[in-house]
């Protein structure tokens, strides 16, 4: 997720006067935060992270490990910032689980109304070791795309990503709508790319995406494939839709 936040959305850290960046929900430990101060400042060395945790005692253990350009605070979906600065990205991983889906609207939008004009809402689940992710970026309109991400040499089909839908998504893959949909070509595409995986399972990836993009709106292109990565329109996915 960080590398692909980094990747996309570099620019508006560089052209933003106060890159200011949240990360929401850190957890038990402040490793996400730390890391993703690394990851972003490779971008644009003025970045700034705010982890924020609704508990406490989360918030205290973290505080020995702040640094220039990163501090801690305790809060939650307020996403509260010192001096009014509204934050050019905020990420969430692993926020929404415990939520019902129909309380994902009303965060987002909640979320959203934080952000600074131009600013990016990251919202996704991911496993305990980053080896599989799906995440939902919005802007201030609302949802624009889904990406799916993996550790390839972890995968043995796509559809293995279904677990970390994210709330909006996890409770749709079923038949009849269009994630479902999505997963079921994703794996028929992987399994159509068999041959390649003598070359590895990177160059399977990317047949399979190649393949899959013929039918989807695949809005990346290789540099991201590569990387175990495919982003499509959220409209393509959205509960209902299609």
């Amino acid at each position: 997720m960080d590398r692909w936040i980094t990747a996309t959305h570099g620019p508006a850290l560089r052209r933003s006067s106060d890159p200011v960046v949240v990360d929401l929900g850190y957890g038990a430990a402040p490793w996400t935060a730390v890391e993703l101060l690394r990851r972003l400042r490779t971008a644009e060395p003025r970045t700034e992270v705010v982890g924020i945790e609704i508990e406490p005692a989360r918030v205290a253990a973290a505080l020995p490990y702040e640094r220039d350009g990163l501090r801690f605070r305790h809060g939650g979906f307020e996403v509260p910032l010192p001096d009014g600065r509204a934050p050019v990205l905020i990420r969430a991983a692993n926020v929404l689980r415990q939520y019902d889906e129909a309380e994902v609207a009303g965060v987002w939008a909640r979320l959203r109304g934080r952000l600074a004009p131009g600013g990016l809402l990251v919202e996704g689940t991911c496993d305990e070791i980053g080896r599989r992710h799906v995440w939902v970026a919005l802007g201030a309109e609302g949802p624009r795309t889904v990406t799916f991400a993996t550790r390839l040499g972890s995968l043995d089909r796509p559809s293995d990503l279904a677990e970390r839908l994210p709330k909006a998504l996890i409770h749709r893959n079923v038949p009849g709508e269009p994630v479902h949909a999505f997963l079921r070509d994703f794996d028929r595409a992987w399994a159509a790319a068999a041959p390649y995986a003598s070359l590895g399972a990177r160059q399977r990836w990317i047949r399979t995406v190649r393949e899959l993009a013929g039918d989807w709106p695949v809005v990346d292109g290789v540099r991201r494939w590569r990387q175990g990565e495919v982003t499509v329109e959220w409209g393509a996915l959205a509960p209902g839709g299609g």
